[in-house]
């Protein structure tokens, strides 16, 4: 079976292909296909971005697939950059330049005060129609500096409960442990389970 992954991020495909071993599908990105139309995230949810992405790419593409939206939740600025958080410092953003703004906005704020949470949605479709959502969540917080060499987006100044280092001083085994993307993997890995034994 054909899952295609709606993401032309490598990082984030990569990421996705490794927790979904031990499924028996073959696993595609947007790049192995022509003419997908761009999806506009525009929704004001993590999860209605993601539905979005997965029912227009499975309606065009016509096959099964799985969309994720992630975003980080810092307590002290009120949530944000939440659903913003690839284009939290504007036009042309990067991983460097989202981190140092939001760095830049927690200059002199306290540890106990740095409390954030990455969430991430992931949607299943199949030929259009929304399969299932899934969600996962993992909390910790924003460290004085980015450390790490590790990972992508936010992870060099995510520090997650419970440990001293950043998602990017982890190892990919130790992150895809405990990460957003891989609880919420996890329980979207048990919908294309059922679905596919339901309906295939």
């Amino acid at each position: 079976m054909e899952l295609v992954v709606a993401t032309r991020n490598k990082d984030k495909l990569r990421e996705i292909k490794e927790l979904l071993k031990g499924l028996s599908v073959k696993v595609f990105s947007l790049e192995s296909f022509k003419g997908v139309p761009e999806v506009i995230e525009d929704g004001k949810t993590l999860e209605n971005n993601a539905i979005k992405k997965a029912v227009q790419v499975s309606k065009f593409l016509k096959k099964f697939v799985i969309s994720d939206d992630s975003g980080l939740e810092v307590e002290y600025l009120n949530g944000d950059p939440g659903v913003y958080s690839a284009r939290f410092s504007g036009k042309g953003a990067t991983y460097k330049s989202n981190n140092e703004k939001l760095l830049r906005l927690l200059e002199g704020t306290a540890l106990s005060k740095r409390k954030a949470c990455f969430r991430c949605a992931i949607a299943v479709a199949d030929k259009g129609r929304v399969i299932g959502i899934a969600e996962g969540r993992c909390c910790g917080k924003i460290g004085f500096e980015s450390k790490g060499d590790n990972g992508f987006g936010y992870d060099p100044v995510f520090i997650p409960d419970g440990f001293k280092k950043t998602f990017a001083q982890m190892n990919a085994f130790q992150k895809n442990k405990i990460s957003h993307r891989s609880i919420a993997l996890k329980k979207a890995k048990n919908i294309i389970l059922n679905y596919l034994l339901l309906y295939r």
